[in-house]
């Protein structure tokens, strides 16, 4: 009898959306553009709440402690939710035990880049320069999903790299376009602007098929590292035992949001999938991908920190 009235009554205040990376990034502007069509349908604000830092898991602690009545909502990633417990010791939530799925949102590839000042031309030419300074040539990575793309490509194409932690990509694209590193594998939403204006060259495109969005640049597997395939995807959470009923009403409001003008360009502008489901299909892709993360994370080498 509760459940009815906490339905139809919600929201009567402002939302909260925590992003856990810095403004600029993907997951920043798709939850603005999500939070702009949410707030023009229940005509009440949505506040994007930006807590970057330590890949994520600041912004992902914040929303697990927040009160369980769906007016905060954490806009997560496979970084925060199926790749962190493989990359470390210790997390400050629990990525199943701590929420409740509200559905996915999006998914979508990365770019691997270089600096377009770099004599590197293509992915062969990335693979034979680094195999002839190992070790030397630099990576940067401010997401899990950059971090293990960039481990994954050294693994798979037998090369060694060093690897630079920033607490964005926006941060290492920065310092790529500065000469601090040399490359990087960068969502499209972060990459994107800096490939078209010139500033950055793009080598190759992490998933199975290209992008949409620059259909001249090869995948990874197709430039030479063969069977290199991963991807990113974004999802929404609210805090555990947040009630069934608000948690539909959230579900409603993104299923109807990703079709709004605003977001559907974020959407066609990075080449991200529509991903949409129910509480019970995110809570069933989640625990899929983590095994998934898990296995790459493992057979890559990287220890957990």
């Amino acid at each position: 009898m509760v459940a009815g009235p906490a339905r139809a009554d919600f929201p009567d205040r402002p939302i909260h959306f925590i992003v856990p990376f810095a403004a600029g990034t993907a997951t920043d502007q798709l939850a603005r553009a999500l939070g702009q069509a949410i707030s023009a349908e229940v005509r009440q604000q949505v506040i994007v709440d930006n807590k970057p830092g330590a890949n994520g898991f600041i912004g992902a602690e914040a929303a697990a402690r927040a009160a369980a009545d769906g007016y905060t909502v954490l806009i997560a990633t496979n970084t925060t939710h199926a790749a962190g417990e493989h990359l470390y010791r210790k997390l400050p939530f629990d990525p199943v035990r701590d929420f409740a799925p509200v559905t996915g949102l999006g998914k979508g590839g990365q770019f691997l880049v270089v600096n377009s000042s770099s004599s590197v031309n293509s992915v062969k030419e990335l693979v034979a320069m680094a195999k002839s300074q190992p070790g030397k040539l630099s990576f940067g990575s401010g997401s899990s999903s950059s971090r293990v793309a960039g481990e994954l490509f050294q693994q798979m194409a037998g090369i060694q790299l060093l690897h630079v932690p920033y607490k964005s990509n926006t941060f290492a694209v920065t310092d790529l376009l500065g000469g601090q590193i040399q490359m990087m594998i960068t969502d499209s939403a972060t990459g994107l602007p800096h490939i078209r204006s010139g500033k950055l060259r793009a080598l190759g495109y992490s998933a199975r098929t290209r992008s949409p969005l620059l259909s001249s640049v090869p995948t990874i597997d197709e430039a030479g590292v063969r069977g290199y395939d991963i991807s990113y995807w974004f999802a929404a959470y609210a805090p555990a035992r947040t009630p069934p009923a608000i948690l539909k009403r959230l579900n409603e409001l993104f299923a109807a949001a990703v079709k709004n003008p605003a977001a559907a360009s974020f959407y066609a502008n990075t080449g991200t999938e529509v991903f949409i489901t129910s509480p019970e299909e995110l809570s069933r892709f989640q625990l899929s991908e983590a095994k998934k993360w898990g296995d790459i994370i493992r057979r890559a080498g990287i220890e957990k920190e």
